[in-house]
């Protein structure tokens, strides 16, 4: 990653990744204590490296591999050099083993879910947890296990399926569990890492929104001088509290174009242009371009087709638009921490385009903007977090996530100006009625999804023959795996009868209660 504020200005910690599906977790929950945090490939990891970043504290994360295998990621050894104290998570603990002079071998019992660990001697690591002797829950998920740990380590936790559960060098401050502390399942996880973080590295937790507001407006004045910046509206969050957050920095050098789609939820093109036009008084275009997506999705059923048209398209419209501001220099977006890490390979470095929803057809060679991405070090709550700081409407800021695709990728199939109005009111009396039982804000994303298929059914005394709508609602806590929500009956039941009643087009109504793996996608 490029020099940051936070590079100048934060104590750091580095996260070395080994490839765990739960890596940003661990990043979560060390900046939820107020520690900066960056994620990074194990094999960009070097002297170099880690003399222009200069961690004051390594994270090794968990993985896939075997440590004794061919070819598996291994740690560096300059990450042992280096002065700071260093916590290895499952497959970090292994890593740090076989490269200190331990040993790991697998065929032995595994463990997988819930386990207890056994505290065998007091260390600062587990400081507030019990007394020696004491068992704590914890999640496990190894099939290799340590046999024997490096010289000066000792071992202070144990479990039915790892004899070294944890050690630790508590003269250097290497640590390693073989469970994950950052995941829900170890319920005091979160402490043990703040253990790590403040009271064996002595981080002060010094990271705040706002010394991360303060940092971003100097940063977009430096960056931008007296240029010209144009930002991508979608309607969504990320980009709008990256719009502010530069409109506050540079004011009306400052031009945002929003491209309505026609595949937004019902009202949110005319919500979008109020905020921003009237309450900010951003300057702004808005393009309705509803007819024109439409018309190149024609006849496509395919849902990789259909975002890349989507992508495509909207490239075109909004560079179309760009060309007419005259001095233009930067383009901003609302690029996550996320997608930093998603379009980092183990082979490769961060990706310098638009968001894939944006820009899956491909940017135009001529587009030479250079990016303004004040966001690209937050997480999806954090970015909450700095858009109430900016003092944004909560009701906005606490807004469930919408892809850029929009309406499309939740209607399977060909989308039609005609499936795209059902859907749009279907989703707002679901959405509704969730308001309405108070469980808005404690459901994560909830949308309704037009299915490719009718059913015949009798109201009053016709037959119909319509289409099928299914209710989605999920709850999650970072967005990379969700799980069905638990609705009650009666609201389930309230949102049937009003969508088959109201929406004309609909005669079946089914909850969808399937959970979202990591690594998976939304409706399509």
């Amino acid at each position: 990653m490029t020099d940051t504020p936070a590079d100048k200005h934060h104590q750091k910690v580095l996260i070395v990744d080994f490839g765990s599906q739960v890596t940003q977790l661990i990043a979560r929950r060390v900046r939820e204590s107020g520690v900066y945090c960056e994620i990074h490939p194990f094999d960009v990891v070097d002297d170099a490296f880690l003399a222009r970043f200069g961690p004051a504290a390594v994270i090794l994360s968990g993985g896939p591999s075997s440590v004794h295998e061919a070819e598996s990621p291994q740690a560096a050894p300059a990450l042992f050099e280096a002065g700071a104290p260093v916590l290895g998570i499952c497959y970090g603990e292994q890593a740090m083993c076989q490269t200190l002079g331990g040993r790991v071998e697998p065929g032995f019992e595994r463990e997988f879910g819930r386990a207890d660990i056994h505290i065998e001697r007091e260390s600062p690591l587990f400081a507030g947890l019990g007394d020696v002797g004491a068992a704590e829950p914890v999640w496990m998920s190894h099939g290799d296990r340590v046999t024997a740990i490096p010289e000066g380590f000792e071992i202070i936790a144990t479990s039915g399926g790892a004899p070294f559960a944890a050690i630790a060098d508590e003269g250097r401050r290497f640590y390693g569990v073989q469970f994950h502390p950052e995941v829900a399942h170890t319920p005091r996880g979160a402490l043990i890492l703040r253990n790590f973080t403040h009271r064996i590295s002595g981080l002060s937790g010094d990271w705040t929104m706002a010394a991360f507001r303060e940092e971003q407006v100097r940063r977009i004045r430096e960056q931008v001088g007296a240029g010209r910046v144009i930002c991508g509206l979608s309607g969504g969050v990320d980009s709008s509290v990256a719009a502010v957050l530069i409109h506050e920095a540079i004011g009306d050098q400052l031009t945002c174009v929003f491209v309505d789609t026609g595949l937004l939820r019902a009202g949110e093109g005319d919500q979008v242009v109020g905020l921003f036009r009237n309450h900010y008084n951003i300057p702004l275009i808005n393009v309705d371009a509803g007819e024109e997506f439409l018309g190149a999705l024609a006849g496509v059923a395919d849902p990789e087709t259909k975002r890349k048209i989507i992508g495509r398209t909207f490239v075109e419209i909004f560079d179309r638009e760009a060309a007419k501001i005259e001095g233009a220099a930067f383009l901003a977006q609302g690029t996550l921490y996320p997608d930093v890490i998603e379009s980092v390979s183990a082979r490769g470095g961060p990706s310098q385009v638009i968001k894939s929803h944006h820009n899956v057809g491909g940017l135009p060679e001529h587009m030479t903007l250079k990016l303004v991405e004040p966001l690209r070090e937050l997480f999806k709550d954090e970015v909450r977090a700095l858009g109430r700081e900016l003092g944004l409407d909560p009701a906005f800021v606490g807004r469930h996530p919408f892809p850029g695709p929009g309406l499309a990728i939740r209607i399977p199939g060909e989308v039609t100006a005609e499936k795209v109005a059902v859907l749009q009111q279907a989703d707002a009396i679901w959405l509704d009625e969730i308001r309405k039982a108070g469980l808005y804000d404690v459901i994560w994303q909830a949308f309704a999804v037009l299915l490719p298929v009718k059913t015949v059914g009798v109201m009053g005394d016709a037959r119909t023959y319509e289409n099928v709508c299914a209710l989605r609602a999920v709850t999650s806590t970072d967005g990379m795996t969700a799980d069905f929500f638990e609705f009650p009956w009666d609201v389930l039941g309230r949102a049937a009868t009003r969508i088959v009643n109201e929406v004309r087009g609909v005669n079946r109504v089914v909850y969808d209660v399937t959970s979202k793996p990591p690594g998976t996608i939304e409706w399509e």
